[in-house]
């Protein structure tokens, strides 16, 4: 009996030396990194009879950041989703949408030499809700997956830091898709636009998808600069070396995405983000303003510029 207890207490002890050295394997395995932050911004502008004039107006933006990385000896892979939602009432206007994302990025990577990694990235674009033409607000011109935007790229990484990274593709497949009749009827994101007759009836619709190959550059920077201070800086190039139309194969597509985010303490925060895109396929109404009346004259490329600024609630995991 005394032997049967020994030999069970001894294989207790070494159970619970196994357990013991198994948690702290897993407690030391520092392979995946996972964070972000949450943030919720409110404004709101009441007059009551304010002699300089003015508009009351409600204004709610959120935004969400997480990212979910492994790395590990010669191997990184890196993951984030960037979410942004935004609503605003001028007086008597409806409730409007101010602003709209959803952008998921996978990048993998495998060392070559020193600082520059083999890398595969994918990137996926589009938006929560249907967006309108203000004033126009019963013509849809996007929604969800209309359009949305998915990149494929193989190239080379140099990444001299955690906090900064350059990578470059020779070969990179982009693909826009508007899957709406109507949006892709018109043509306004590079598809091809419906075909219609002298009587204005369409003899084919517009293709849903586009595909294009060519040349991708994409820069991140994101560190904190000062303390509670933190600035993302992304840069997106693309060239298309297969447009049909030979004369635009010299274009580029230009995609600038900044962020500062600053901290006041653990719930209190602020933040500026601004964007700019040019895209020589995409078109922008054209107006003209005579007397103070603004008429759409046409469309064309234009240089595409959003800043949103806030200060409200945040909280960082």
């Amino acid at each position: 009996m005394k032997k049967i207890l020994l030999i069970a207490f001894s294989l207790s002890i070494v159970n619970l030396l196994i357990t013991t050295e198994t948690k702290a394997q897993t407690k030391a395995d520092t392979s995946w990194k996972k964070g972000g932050f949450i943030s919720l911004n409110l404004s709101q502008t009441q007059y009551t009879n304010w002699a300089a004039g003015g508009e009351n107006s409600f204004a709610l933006n959120g935004l969400s950041n997480t990212f979910y990385n492994y790395r590990k000896e010669k191997m990184y892979w890196e993951n984030s989703l960037d979410l942004a939602y935004g609503l605003v009432k001028l007086n008597k206007f409806p409730i409007r949408k101010s602003d709209d994302k959803i952008e998921l990025n996978s990048k993998f990577g495998k060392l070559a030499s020193g600082k520059f990694y083999y890398s595969a990235l994918l990137n996926f674009k589009s938006q929560f809700s249907p967006g309108y033409n203000y004033p126009d607000d019963s013509t849809v011109i996007s929604q969800f997956f209309a359009p949305a935007y998915l990149t494929i790229a193989l190239g080379m990484d140099y990444k001299p830091n955690d906090y900064f990274s350059m990578f470059l593709s020779p070969a990179t497949g982009r693909f826009t898709i508007v899957n709406n009749e109507t949006i892709a009827d018109a043509g306004t994101y590079g598809n091809e636009a419906a075909v219609f007759d002298s009587s204005g009836a369409i003899i084919t619709h517009g293709k849903k998808i586009r595909s294009e190959f060519g040349a991708s550059f994409n820069a991140k920077f994101q560190k904190d600069i000062i303390k509670n201070v933190n600035l993302m800086a992304k840069l997106n190039l693309f060239n298309n070396y297969t447009d049909k139309v030979a004369a635009n194969r010299a274009n580029i597509d230009v995609n600038f995405e900044a962020l500062l985010a600053m901290k006041v303490n653990k719930y209190l925060s602020a933040s500026i983000y601004a964007n700019a895109i040019y895209d020589n396929d995409i078109l922008v109404p054209v107006y003209s303003e005579t007397n103070g009346v603004k008429t759409q004259i046409g469309t064309g490329p234009r240089l595409q510029l959003k800043d949103v600024i806030g200060v409200g609630f945040a909280y960082k995991f």
